[in-house]
């Protein structure tokens, strides 16, 4: 935290623009059901549930179960909610009001957004006929920068497209994106003709084959120019999933782009949303305080500081689990034990004994976490940026962006800080790898006042030109995530984040495995959206507490896991590229 402003150098060349939604496609593979009820030998009875961790996958998974009448107590080393928590600064707060809001970076809920409303929508809220789910707001408009451009301000709430066939994907593609500077007329044509092939491959295809390449392969973005690898293939990935284009799945990036697209055009009745939502106040006051006080109501208990480091196997199931806290160590015994940590965490509970009962578990071992962190800048004077999201597109540091207050309830200065502050412009940080532009130097090389200094002088970079949206005598102060820490061996994460890098679904797991007490939740564990996100990481509880309700042999109910949704129209196109990848074709659109 910082409590005074600070004065940033700045390149004379000043950037600008607007950010589109990613115009990808592909959407993920449909998950299969809950396994089957077990051998009767494999069965328990039991009801007495211990989750560990309390981020979105263990919430979740504790909210079912919790409903279907189980035990349930949720072990956490740090705080409910973990990435999707909202916290006050420490000692901001002036008389009658509240610490500034800080957080691990912005949430927003795309329109494709299908099991996180769904949970949202049964959390109890005062005033609200339809719960937490009420406390989103409706996200109308988009604001980027691109080098030497004004910004530009895109509404993103399109409505329906008339018909949707390839060649109308092919050219709304092209007209979204054609004001971007100094790329080839030709290139954006066959940009968005790989965009029509996202959207009527084959499943088999895109698991045989897309899998296995790299989204900036399969853009073909060797010998295109500068413009098409900086925005299209590089900037467009970076900011949308916050994943390296020369590493990532084609097949994953694709997934959540075409979900995107689908929710933009208005004409999938599921994504009645609409493109984009964000809650309209703090993330725990929206929504995870009221969450952790309805699953207390339903009986789960919640025990802070404590942090799972082992699990016993004996006569093939799990028999205890050690946690670590408080200045000592405890002996867990439960029926079922959930495991919804983050995958760097879960692999240091993979013993030999646990690795012999289910070798593919070792495959989690080699799946790759990467950064994506936020700091919040807040402000005596509003920006004047549109409302909305705001992508600086091609920033070095992948900079995105959005202005809180003048879409949160309340008056802001009236309700945080010391009554100085009307504006928290929070930003996420998505590449920590590449020189910045005020010190030449990556965000991991940084330390905390460098990595603001950095990231204002980006945005002003990106926004400024013909603006002054943004002016240095306005901060008031800024906050980096609490999960950035500093030692003698450098800079340190704690929240990282898995990136799908080439092949990496072969070594996810599914939320059971071949020990029948043991399950898995997180965005490592494999789901529908195929990518770390809330809704992945909620899917995944839901996944766990159907595989707990299976060994049980229980007859209820089993919770809901909402696939991404397609379009009837491409049944066709897809069933010839499946008949043709089966062949060793490939696709016919694929030149």
């Amino acid at each position: 935290m910082s409590d005074s402003p600070f004065t940033c150098t700045r390149r004379t060349a000043l950037r600008a623009g607007l950010a589109v939604g990613a115009a990808l496609a592909v959407p993920a593979p449909t998950v299969g059901a809950a396994p089957g009820p077990r051998s009767p030998l494999l069965r328990t009875t039991g009801r007495t549930v211990a989750i560990f961790g309390g981020g979105m996958a263990g919430l979740s998974a504790a909210h079912e179960l919790a409903e279907r009448g189980y035990d349930v107590t949720v072990y956490e080393p740090a705080h409910l909610g973990g990435k999707a928590r909202s916290l006050g600064v420490p000692g901001t707060a002036g008389p009658g009001r509240q610490d500034l809001p800080g957080e691990h970076g912005f949430r927003f809920f795309p329109g494709c957004y299908r099991n996180v409303p769904d949970t949202m929508s049964r959390i109890p809220f005062p005033g609200n006929p339809n719960g937490v789910l009420d406390n989103l707001v409706r996200v109308e408009g988009t604001v980027a920068g691109f080098e030497n451009t004004a910004p530009i301000f895109l509404p993103v709430e399109p409505g329906g497209l008339t018909q949707l066939t390839p060649q109308v994907i092919q050219n709304s593609i092209i007209g979204s994106l054609r004001f971007i500077p100094d790329l080839p007329a030709h290139e954006l044509a066959f940009f968005a003709k790989q965009m029509a092939m996202w959207f009527t491959s084959s499943t088999e295809r895109r698991f045989g084959q897309w899998e296995y390449v790299t989204w900036e392969q399969i853009m073909r973005a060797e010998g295109k120019s500068p413009a098409y690898r900086k925005y299209l293939v590089s900037a467009l990935t970076r900011i949308t999933v916050a994943a390296k284009p020369q590493t990532s799945s084609a097949r994953t990036i694709g997934t959540i782009g075409e979900a995107l697209v689908l929710a933009g055009t208005g004409l999938v009745p599921e994504f009645s949303g609409g493109v984009d939502r964000i809650l309209n106040r703090p993330t725990n006051a929206a929504w995870i305080d009221p969450w952790v006080a309805y699953l207390r109501s339903l009986g789960v208990r919640f025990v802070l500081g404590r942090a799972v480091t082992a699990l016993r196997l004996a006569g093939g199931r799990i028999e205890s689990a050690t946690v670590t806290g408080g200045g000592g160590t405890t002996t867990v015994t439960a029926d079922h034990y959930i495991c919804a940590v983050p995958v760097d965490r879960v692999v240091d509970l993979l013993s030999p004994a646990i690795l012999d009962a289910d070798p593919r578990l070792a495959g989690m071992r080699e799946l790759v976490t990467d950064w994506m962190v936020g700091i919040q800048y807040f402000l005596r004077r509003p920006t004047d940026i549109p409302e909305g999201h705001i992508a600086a597109l091609g920033s070095p540091w992948a900079i995105t962006a959005l202005r809180q207050a003048p879409m949160w309830v309340g008056d802001f200065a009236a309700t945080y800080g010391d009554g100085s502050v009307v504006e928290c412009l929070s930003v996420d940080i998505s590449d920590w790898d590449t020189p910045g532009i005020l010190y030449g130097r990556t965000a991991k090389e940084c330390s905390a006042e460098e990595i603001a200094a950095e990231v204002w002088a980006q945005l002003t970079t990106w926004l400024n030109t013909g603006t002054g949206w943004l002016r240095d005598e306005d901060i008031h102060s800024w906050h980096l995530d609490p999960g950035i820490t500093w030692s003698g061996n450098g800079i340190h994460n704690e929240t990282p984040l898995l990136v799908n890098t080439v092949g990496s679904y072969d070594n996810r797991p599914d939320a059971h495995c071949a020990i029948p007490n043991l399950y898995f939740g997180g965005d490592h564990i494999r789901s529908h959206i195929d990518l770390a996100t809330m809704e992945g990481a909620n899917e995944s509880g839901r996944a766990a507490a159907n595989a707990v309700l299976d060994s049980a042999d229980d007859p209820g109910n089993r919770a809901t896991r909402f696939p991404l949704v397609g379009l009837p129209v491409f049944a066709g196109a897809k069933a010839v590229d499946a008949d043709r990848f089966r062949a060793g074709l490939p696709h016919l659109l694929d030149s």
